[in-house]
C-alpha cells in the first residue's frame, strides 16, 4: 500500500499556508502545532483560513494532524493546571477540527504525586472533562512516552478503556519513544506487533512518529535521529516498516535538519525502507 510521509509544517503562513507548503514539499500528510508550543493559551483563530485548509488538504489528499503544546500534563492533579489543560486542549481541538484534521496528539504528561494509580486517575478526569465538552470530531491522540507514564501499550489501552467516552481517544505510536522505553528494542518488533494486536491497540492507532533514536534502547532519552542514522538502524526500521498496521498509517518525521539530508530525500530514505 502507499506510504502517506510526512513532517512538522510550521503555521507561520497560516493553516492553509501549511496545507501548501505541505503539497509543495510532496508530502502525504504533515503536523503542526495549532497555536504557540510553549504557552497553555486559548487562540483565537480564523475560521476562514482553517476551512481553507481543509478544504485544500481534501483536494490534496493530504492527512493532518495537530500537536498539543508541551506544557499540556494530562496527570497534574493541580486544579488550576488541570483548568488551564483542558481548555487549551478544547481550543486544539476545535482548530484541528476546523483544519479538518485527524486529531490532537497529547502526551500522557508527568505525576505529581507520589502515589503514581492517583496520576492515572487524573488523566482519566482531565479526559472525561474534556469529552464532556467536546461535540467535534477531531480524536485526542495519547502518544506513547520514552520515560515515566504512558510508554507501555497497556497503559494506553487501558486509559482509553476506562474513560467515558472511548470513542474519541486514539493513539500515536512514536518509534523513538518505543524504543528509548525499550519498549522496542530494535529486535523484537515481532512481539510488539503481536502485544498490541492482543490489547486491541492497533485498531486505533491513527498516527505515527517515525524517528530515530540518538540514545540506546531503553535509555529513557527523548532524543530524535534522522532515519536510519540514529541507534535504532535501517535493519529495524525495514522491520517496522513491513508491519501493515504501521504502512497505512500517516507517518510523521519529526527528525532534525541534517546538513545534506533535505525533507524529500530523508521521504525517499523511508521508502526505499519500506520497499
Amino acid at each position: 500500500m502507499p506510504l502517506r510521509i510526512g513532517c512538522q509544517i510550521s503555521i507561520r503562513r497560516g493553516y492553509y499556508g501549511a496545507a501548501q507548503t505541505a503539497q509543495s514539499l510532496g508530502l502525504g500528510a504533515f503536523q503542526y502545532f495549532p497555536k504557540n508550543p510553549r504557552s497553555l493559551g486559548v487562540k483565537a483563530f480564523d475560521y476562514g483560513d482553517a476551512s481553507r485548509c481543509a478544504v485544500f488538504a481534501a483536494e490534496a489528499g493530504l492527512i493532518s494532524a495537530a500537536h498539543a503544546p508541551y506544557p499540556v500534563n494530562l496527570a497534574a492533579g493541580d486544579a488550576r493546571l488541570g483548568e488551564l489543560t483542558a481548555q487549551s486542549l478544547l481550543n486544539d481541538l476545535e482548530i484541528a477540527a476546523a483544519c479538518g484534521s485527524v486529531g490532537v496528539v497529547v502526551h500522557f504528561g508527568k505525576f505529581r504525586e507520589k502515589d503514581s494509580l492517583q496520576g492515572y486517575r487524573n488523566i482519566i478526569q482531565c479526559l472525561d472533562g474534556i469529552a464532556s465538552a467536546w461535540k467535534g470530531g477531531a480524536l485526542i491522540l495519547l502518544e506513547n512516552q520514552a520515560s515515566g507514564p504512558g510508554t507501555a501499550l497497556e497503559e494506553m489501552v487501558s486509559i482509553r478503556s476506562l474513560c467515558r467516552r472511548p470513542e474519541m481517544i486514539g493513539f500515536c505510536f512514536d518509534t523513538c519513544h518505543a524504543f528509548a522505553s525499550g519498549l522496542w528494542d530494535g529486535r523484537n518488533w515481532e512481539s510488539v506487533e503481536r502485544r498490541g494486536e492482543e490489547l486491541g491497540y492497533w485498531q486505533h492507532l491513527k498516527l505515527v512518529h517515525l524517528n530515530d533514536s540518538r540514545y540506546p534502547s531503553a535509555s529513557g532519552k527523548d532524543a530524535h535521529a534522522n532515519i536510519g542514522r540514529g541507534r535504532i538502524g535501517k535493519e529495524a526500521f525495514r522491520d517496522l516498516l513491513r508491519s501493515p498496521h504501521i504502512r497505512k498509517r500517516p507517518l510523521i518525521l519529526e527528525t532534525p535538519a541534517a546538513p545534506g539530508l533535505s525533507v524529500p530525500e530523508e521521504i525517499q530514505v523511508v521508502k526505499e525502507l519500506a520497499d
